[in-house]
């Protein structure tokens, strides 16, 4: 009997560490935006020790990430561009927007040096636009301090595929400067007009770290993570401001609508950053599709969930801002209206 005992015991084991037993969990896949991707991959971990799902998460553009959504190919999509109406229209299904935190568009350059770097908005709209090209140029030098390398040619990287980073740096610049509303516009993948293009945060970043002269944007934590210095941006108060934790969460100070759909960049506030945006995870209001089980459902629902309360306490040492207290109220009830089949997925 003690025998028999042992053998199912043994066989019960191996069932639950096999491939067979961990692919018998729910599997929860999503897609999307690299600008938060840091701060997802630190959820799953943390969030998989405790519980038995699953979750896989790409990073490959927010563009791609709403694609792959609305064409119901992963469970929810990453994006830091809220879907417009034309994308919403795009399907007869509710779409939810879960805000999951706010990041900052960090300007990195490659100096020798690497001296502090100030730059207006009208400025930086020039150097994206391939009106100034040098670094001595008298426009730079007036407001900056160090004595900026003479004759050292100005060369921008940019992102390649749909991006919302740059979805977030053309809404600025969009605001702030009328050549580049008329020339380029606000956008996911935008028609440059200069400079190198390249996929993803972290080929920006591998790319200007290696280009003397270069400049480019990338989401704050990969700015850190090379160590690569950030320019201190001119917001609408006046005031030179670096992205930092509490730079991005002062332009996060708003009353969120109640479907969390908002633009932060350019912000009013004295001590906002001016290229900050809320991240979004997006997913349908209506779970049960494509022989989807309630069990996945359910597990997707807790998941944001413990995102968008315990999961706070991780943004901040990734260089994120957690969301406020009126965000968080409000994405509560974005949440509870996750449905299968008609009824909610989360208790009251």
């Amino acid at each position: 009997m003690l025998k028999r005992l042992k053998i199912c015991l043994v066989v019960t084991f191996l069932l639950l560490s096999s491939p067979a037993g961990l692919y018998s969990q729910p599997v929860l896949n999503g897609t999307g935006a690299t600008f938060p991707s840091p701060l997802y991959f630190k959820w799953i971990e943390a969030y998989g020790k405790d519980e038995h799902v699953r979750i896989v998460y790409k990073e490959v553009g927010s563009s791609e990430g709403i694609r792959l959504l609305l064409a119901r190919e992963v469970d929810f999509g990453g994006t830091d561009a809220f879907l417009s109406e034309g994308d919403m229209g795009k399907t007869p299904d509710t779409i939810l927007h879960i805000p999951t935190c706010i990041g900052a568009v960090a300007i990195i350059y490659n100096l020798p040096g690497n001296p502090d770097l100030k730059l207006s908005p009208d400025i930086l709209a020039d150097i994206f636009l391939g009106k100034i090209t040098s670094w001595s140029d008298r426009r730079i030098s007036q407001i900056n301090r160090s004595t900026m390398p003479a004759k050292l040619k100005i060369s921008v990287v940019h992102r390649s595929e749909g991006s919302g980073t740059t979805f977030l740096l053309s809404d600025y610049l969009t605001k702030v400067n009328h050549n580049w509303k008329k020339t380029i516009g606000t956008g996911k993948q935008l028609r440059w007009q200069t400079g190198i293009g390249v996929e993803e945060n972290s080929g920006v970043s591998d790319l200007v770290k290696k280009i003397p002269g270069s400049i480019g944007y990338v989401s704050l934590n990969y700015a850190v993570a090379l160590k690569l210095p950030t320019a201190a941006l001119k917001n609408e108060r006046g005031r030179y401001m670096k992205p930092t934790v509490e730079s991005v969460s002062s332009a996060a100070s708003i009353d969120l609508p109640a479907d969390a759909r908002a633009l932060i960049t350019n912000s009013g506030h004295p001590n906002a950053y001016p290229i900050s945006g809320f991240s979004y995870i997006v997913l349908f209001r209506e779970q049960a599709y494509h022989q989807r089980s309630k069990e996945k459902a359910e597990s997707l629902a807790r998941f944001l969930w413990w995102c968008i309360h315990e999961g706070q306490r991780e943004a901040g040492p990734l260089f994120y801002a957690p969301l406020p207290r009126q965000a968080v109220l409000v994405t509560e009830k974005i949440l509870r209206s996750l449905a299968y089949a008609g009824q909610p997925l989360l208790k009251p």
